[in-house]
């Protein structure tokens, strides 16, 4: 009887331990808790945009390249790069002496071939010298004159002036340096007319239309300094074989602040616009892979991954094209965190902008 009392005591002790055991492990399996914010996915308009680097450049036609006339030697500089000038400054004076020979000598050849041609006209009129002696002889003529013409010019080409007013871009003269005529020595710009050049992927140029709008930011993207919208005014048909880039010109007529040539810019090309997208912000998308996930918190708090299909993006956030439906709750701030059946509580927005997605 003492023996059974015993076996019994020591199975109520060891149900009591096991008892212990599995409430350890059931505390030991509480989900844990993550703080998050959390958004409830709407429907809203969506435009679609295509990010782009530049960089502002002259428009064609407002730009002067100038070279010398002829092979000569450079006698004086007058500016310098980044320094404006009004149309007829004087930017380069090459050394005289050569052209002024040159015209010398061909105004001289000019008179000796007017002088030969009259006396040619006169006997082949009287009928001394055959009439071919008087037609190669005005021949002669024409040609010297075409030759002062052109030394004239070149006389007056070897001093350099800008043909419109703005601002030296280029300056490549080097005082005493020889020159020849396919050597560009100076480069004037309109800062007046101006385009942002932007290079894009030739599978991106397809998706562009003429017409297009496009936000502009200072630097490299779309955080710098707001410059203004513009409009796509064409894209080129050729790929650049360097880069095997695109370029897409850009006028914007108005902006913020005066573009300087050179500056790099940042474009934000509109492509499409959806009238009702699902759309997320950028921080609910946690990478898997080459694929994307979100975390739907349920109506007990409980955060479930799911696998989205992305579409475009844009500034408001990111298209969401398969996995999420209109009304459901996603965890935007803080998905790095959360784990698959976490437990998850909704912390203060940072501000009204965190807590909803902007159409």
């Amino acid at each position: 009887m003492r023996r059974y009392h015993h076996l019994v005591a020591v199975a109520a002790v060891a149900t009591l331990a096991c008892s212990k055991k599995s409430a350890d492990e059931s505390d030991s399996t509480v989900r844990p808790v993550v703080g998050v914010r959390t958004i409830v996915v709407q429907p809203h308009a969506f435009d679609e945009t295509l990010g782009a680097i530049g960089t502002v450049a002259p428009r064609a036609g407002h730009v002067a390249t100038l070279s010398a006339p002829a092979a000569g030697h450079v006698a004086q500089v007058f500016v310098t790069t980044g320094q404006r000038v009004e149309k007829g400054k004087v930017l380069i004076e090459l050394d005289q002496a050569p052209f002024q020979s040159s015209l010398q000598s061909a105004e001289a050849a000019l008179a000796a071939a007017e002088r030969a041609n009259e006396r040619a006209q006169r006997l082949a009129q009287e009928g001394i010298v055959p009439r071919k002696d008087a037609e190669q002889a005005a021949a002669e003529m024409a040609k010297a004159r075409a030759d002062a013409v052109a030394a004239r010019r070149e006389e007056q080409l070897s001093i350099l002036r800008s043909p419109i007013t703005g601002i030296v871009t280029r300056m490549s003269a080097t005082l005493g340096a020889s020159v020849d005529p396919a050597q560009p020595l100076v480069e004037v710009s309109d800062p007046s007319a101006l385009d942002v050049l932007l290079s894009v992927t030739p599978t991106d140029a397809a998706r562009i239309r003429s017409g297009a709008k496009v936000a502009l930011s200072a630097g490299q993207s779309a955080n710098g300094e707001p410059l203004g919208v513009g409009t796509i005014a064409d894209i080129s048909g050729t790929v650049d074989s360097a880069s095997r880039s695109v370029a897409v010109r850009v006028q914007a007529p108005t902006t913020r602040r005066p573009l300087r040539i050179g500056e790099t810019v940042f474009g934000a090309i509109s492509v499409g616009l959806r009238p009702a997208a699902i759309v997320v912000p950028a921080d609910a998308l946690v990478p898997e892979g080459d694929e994307f996930k979100v975390f739907v918190v349920d109506a007990a708090g409980i955060a479930h991954e799911r696998a989205v299909k992305v579409g475009g993006r844009s500034g408001a956030g990111v298209e969401i094209t398969e996995g999420l439906q209109a009304g459901e709750k996603v965890v935007t701030y803080g998905a790095y965190g959360v784990q698959d059946s976490a437990k998850v509580v909704q912390l203060a927005p940072a501000s009204p902008a965190a807590a909803s997605v902007k159409p």
